[in-house]
């Protein structure tokens, strides 16, 4: 039994993914700044929020540091603490957008606390700031994190404007160089995403631009890195579009509807289960 194991271990080693950072501690991160910038249900004194932040600080210096040096790693993370109030503020346009959009909201609070597409948008623009900060790996473990908790994929890379609102948002996708204006509306299950995926193609622009006052329903599929879609347009559910539209265009696939009563009607299989 003992050779046994020492032979599977030996196979094992053979692979091994040197992951220096820690992920659980990043994780906690996101949880942490995402309940600093939003204190619906927590008041807490200023020496305990000052513990929680000093915590933050340390923990993204010691995974950071593994990956780059001491000196560069103090100065991304200086530059991150420094962008936080605007990234604050810029969830608060989000939460605004979601407020004012969906009828079903009853509070921004209700935004903050119970709306998956908001909880994705918060840690994509915690994200983003470390992607445009060229710390590696790190930025995708965020994104990671919200993927798996409430099933949208927001690429860090990607830029997104203000006022943004992402209704349900299950299923959505959002690629690495997608462009995404201000005051836009995605509903669940749409893709903005590449026409064709070969590696030669990760330093170029390969997923759509989304220009500003744009609405993509429910299910659509936009692709392509040329692919323009111009502002204050609409895209109805379920679209297939890999080509440019101008602004001010509807989109849409017609439906026809046949319509008989079942009086009279024929089952095609009698079967029985």
């Amino acid at each position: 039994m003992k050779k046994k194991i020492n032979e599977l271990i030996d196979k094992l080693e053979l692979y091994p993914i040197c992951l220096p950072i820690n992920k659980k501690e990043l994780e906690n991160v996101v949880k942490v700044l995402f309940s600093k910038m939003f204190p619906i249900c927590e008041r807490k004194n200023r020496n305990h929020i000052e513990q929680e932040l000093t915590h933050v600080y340390e923990t993204l210096l010691d995974n950071i540091s593994k990956i780059k040096d001491s000196t560069t790693s103090k100065s991304i993370i200086d530059n991150f603490f420094n962008k936080i109030p605007q990234i604050q503020e810029a969830l608060y346009k989000d939460a605004h957008a979601f407020y004012h959009s969906d009828p079903a909201a009853d509070s921004i609070e209700e935004v903050v606390l119970a709306y998956p597409g908001f909880f994705a948008l918060a840690v994509y623009r915690i994200a983003h700031e470390f992607y445009k900060l060229e710390v590696p790996i790190i930025p995708r473990v965020f994104s990671e994190y919200a993927h798996a908790k409430v099933g949208i994929d927001i690429h860090p890379g990607a830029q997104i404007g203000e006022s943004f609102f992402l209704d349900h948002g299950t299923g959505t996708v959002i690629g690495e160089t997608t462009i995404i204006g201000n005051n836009v509306k995605i509903y669940q299950g749409v893709t903005l995403g590449a026409l064709y995926v070969t590696k030669n193609l990760s330093k170029v622009k390969r997923h759509p631009t989304v220009e500003d006052n744009v609405v993509i329903y429910a299910g659509a599929t936009i692709l392509g890195g040329d692919t323009v879609i111009g502002h204050d347009s609409i895209i109805g559910g379920n679209v297939w579009l890999t080509r440019t539209v101008l602004p001010y265009t509807l989109v849409y696939y017609p439906v026809e509807m046949k319509i008989k009563t079942v009086k009279d009607f024929k089952e095609p299989i009698n079967y029985v289960i």
